[in-house]
């Protein structure tokens, strides 16, 4: 990015306001149209599950699974009181939908966002911390996994672990990684499925570790406000490939080739937050199934 628009697109992002409470910024229920036919399953499926990673369970819905397996964000990148507020506003979304969040802001990390005009170079410093927090995990072929491409504004990689692991350091548990923007050639492939095997065994149904990295030459016109929901729906959720635009709008909108000339949104939505209570309504180590969310989500929007 040329100078000139790094700085703007700062500045934008510091001329956001302070972080709402939750309760201010609720945004307006869908409409029967949006709702209509099977748009909630077409939304659940597009954009909330582990769409190209066959669990071998048909629970497979990942989410956060608390105790260890919680929230901690850190972002980079910005100026410290930006940086701040992008951590921030991720907390209180995850709080907000009732998702695990660590309450010791000094807590080890495991939500890793990174704002850059030079990807490739923020890539080299997250595949060295990779080598590192997981030490021969990362060897030979391996390095592939978390391979830089300049296909898209914001791209990232999903950690998932087996249920029942709450109580564990993922840096001990067997890994899958999963591309938010799936391209690489699946070569640690298990039980015939397309994900990619890191290693161990089991359902593959906790997020562990979510590694984000936003291209600021790509996100220019867009305030930190409406990237940083963007962002808190790829942390809460494994969403694989995010270019579609289903009848009930998503944040995940905001970068889809598919939705014409349709508004983009702005803010988190209200079929957003809807998934995502429904999500962690349990608050517990168990996945919910795809028509449990969906039941749960029309509930909230008090339809029969």
């Amino acid at each position: 990015m040329a100078a000139g628009a790094q700085a703007g697109w700062l500045a934008i992002a510091r001329a956001s306001p302070e972080i709402p409470d939750a309760a201010m910024m609720l945004p307006s229920p869908p409409t029967d149209q949006e709702l209509a036919g099977d748009s909630l399953h077409q939304f659940v499926t597009h954009h909330a599950t582990v769409h190209h990673f066959n669990t071998g369970v048909t629970r497979n819905l990942a989410h956060w699974l608390g105790g260890k397996d919680s929230i901690c964000p850190l972002t980079l990148g910005l100026d410290p009181g930006q940086d701040a507020f992008v951590t921030a506003r991720l907390r209180a979304l995850a709080a907000y939908v009732g998702a695990p969040v660590q309450s010791d802001p000094q807590c080890k990390f495991n939500v890793q966002i990174h704002f850059t005009n030079n990807p490739q170079e923020r890539m080299d410093d997250v595949f060295k911390w990779a080598t590192v927090y997981f030490r021969n995990r990362y060897s030979g072929g391996m390095r592939d996994l978390i391979k830089f491409t300049s296909d898209h504004a914001i791209q990232g990689w999903y950690m998932t672990t087996g249920g029942g692991a709450i109580n564990t350091d993922v840096a001990l548990l067997g890994l899958d990684v999963l591309p938010v923007w799936p391209q690489m050639t699946q070569n640690y492939v298990d039980r015939g499925t397309t994900g990619t095997r890191l290693g161990g065994g089991g359902g593959g149904i906790g997020i562990g570790i979510v590694i984000l990295i936003v291209d600021t030459t790509k996100v220019v016109g867009d305030t930190i406000g409406t990237i940083c929901d963007y962002l808190a729906m790829l942390t809460l959720s494994v969403a694989q490939s995010p270019d579609h635009c289903d009848p009930l709008p998503s944040i995940l909108d905001l970068m889809s080739s598919s939705c014409g000339t349709r508004e983009r949104p702005t803010a988190i939505t209200a079929g957003d937050l809807a998934f995502l209570k429904a999500l962690y309504y349990r608050n517990s180590g168990s996945s919910p199934s795809s028509d449990e969310i969906q039941d749960n989500m029309m509930r909230q929007f008090k339809r029969p």
